[in-house]
């Protein structure tokens, strides 16, 4: 069993305990499950790439533009659960030239499309606010409502693959 809830560390002891028992009665899954029951078939960055823009231009169209949406397989999800968003800066000439990034990572290959949805609203944010205050938070949630209800399943999911591995079968690559 998982007494280790690093995911949800910041959460109330009375949430933590409610997940213990879940887990110990094998009753995650199925919450997880009967919520989110299927994942996505976002496979490739380069499909990522089309969905990340298609929310920016939805939402944050006069926003800085992205020059990069990959999964990465590097990116070690205890500590950017959420993907990554940087800004890379190169000298070119007598000249800066900044790009900026977005960086998820592959264990949401096989995610829902839910919780895809919450880590690129995310770091998309980002690109207007840095720092996680208010208006960043009231920006994730302008672009996806359900917002904190997702980052909370998505760190249940992120349990969920640390305690017991996969979740949905990962038919595709």
């Amino acid at each position: 069993m998982v007494d280790n809830l690093r995911y949800i560390a910041g959460y109330p002891e009375a949430v933590k305990e409610q997940i213990r028992q879940m887990i110990k009665e094998d009753r995650l899954a199925d919450y997880l499950l009967k919520k989110y029951p299927k994942q996505h078939d976002i496979k490739n960055s380069k499909a990522l790439y089309g969905y990340v823009i298609g929310l920016k231009n939805q939402f944050i169209r006069k926003s800085n533009a992205l020059s990069k949406v990959v999964y990465d397989d590097r990116l070690d999800v205890l500590h950017q659960a959420l993907g990554m968003h940087s800004l890379v800066v190169r000298v070119q000439g007598n000249k800066l030239k900044a790009k900026n990034e977005i960086r998820i990572g592959s264990v949401f290959k096989h995610a829902p499309i839910e919780f895809l949805s919450m880590i690129v609203v995310h770091e998309l944010a980002h690109l207007k606010e840095k720092e996680h205050n208010k208006a960043f938070y009231k920006l994730c949630e302008h672009m996806e409502p359900d917002y904190q209800q997702l980052e909370f399943d998505t760190r249940l999911y992120l349990t969920y693959l640390e305690a017991f591995g996969a979740l949905y079968m990962s038919n595709k690559s």
